[in-house]
């Protein structure tokens, strides 16, 4: 059963806990999509890759994350893999779209690298 807002993504992004595992920072930051976070976004990307900005579209509502696959990204690894299907409703039509992406450690926690 899902974790309410707060106690679950909402605590990540309010930077009081960090994301244990790949796949919890993938969830985290899909919350952080729904809510409009954009500066947690930007926190928890590779600065290597990290854009200078995050531009987050209104009209897009992130609906539900389905976590098809991950690969390594435990807390005994230091770089893990998390495929994805988001689902969205934008102007009033359902869609979705799937990643895979690359997340490593940097300075101690989980970041988002790239696509693969």
């Amino acid at each position: 059963m899902p974790a309410p807002y707060g106690d679950c993504c909402g605590r990540l992004h309010r930077g009081t806990a960090s994301a244990p595992t790949a796949e919890a920072l993938m969830r985290s930051r899909f919350s952080a999509f729904s809510v409009g976070d954009a500066g947690y976004l930007l926190r928890t990307w590779h600065p290597s890759t990290r854009p200078p900005a995050v531009e987050l579209d209104g009209s897009i509502r992130w609906t539900r994350l389905e976590v098809l696959e991950t690969t390594g990204g435990s807390a005994f690894h230091t770089e893990g893999t998390v495929r994805f299907r988001a689902h969205y409703v934008e102007r009033g039509e359902p869609g979705h779209m799937e990643e895979h992406s690359r997340f490593a450690r940097h300075a101690g926690g989980w970041v988002y690298v790239e696509a693969l």
